[in-house]
């Protein structure tokens, strides 16, 4: 049965630096994924500290902190059946290294923190994390008219 949910995505300073903030979000609208929301700001420690707390007291957190200030990060709502999992699959481990040609990460990265996005771990984190970058009035709903064409008639909500 179908599951519409949200997840949240950050486009990190590698991925704005180099030029292919257009090509990521294409490559998730192009899966079908609808934009509820979008915005490019520069993080703060503190946002960067609730973001990472489970990095928090790791040796490489100061390192993570500065190259995540090191430009504006992209954020985005992307909403669609089972959208956690997909984005995910999308993205590619995180070790830009390891991560298989084809996904995001195994196609622009070769770093295990420097690997151009971040992507919710479960509908639960996206709930957390969308609220932690978003206000409500920031998040659109609308029909997107294509879903015919993308679902299944017993996979639309």
């Amino acid at each position: 049965m179908a599951q519409q949910e949200q997840t949240l995505v950050l486009i990190k300073p590698d991925g704005i630096n180099r030029g292919i903030i257009g090509e990521i979000i294409h490559r998730f609208e192009r899966k079908g994924l609808k934009l509820a929301a979008l915005k490019m700001v520069k993080l703060d420690d503190k946002i960067l500290e609730e973001h990472y707390f489970h990095h928090k007291d790791k040796p490489f957190f100061k390192d993570l902190k500065d190259f995540m200030q090191l430009s504006p990060t992209v954020i985005m709502i992307l909403e669609g059946n089972h959208a956690v999992s997909v984005v995910r699959a999308m993205a590619g481990p995180t070790s830009g290294y390891t991560a298989p040609p084809g996904t995001i990460r195994g196609d622009y990265s070769s770093s295990i923190s420097h690997n151009v996005v971040h992507a919710s771990e479960d509908a639960k984190q996206a709930k957390i994390e969308i609220k932690r970058f978003f206000k409500s009035a920031e998040i659109f709903s609308y029909k997107k008219i294509d879903w015919e064409a993308i679902y299944a008639v017993d996979e639309r909500l």
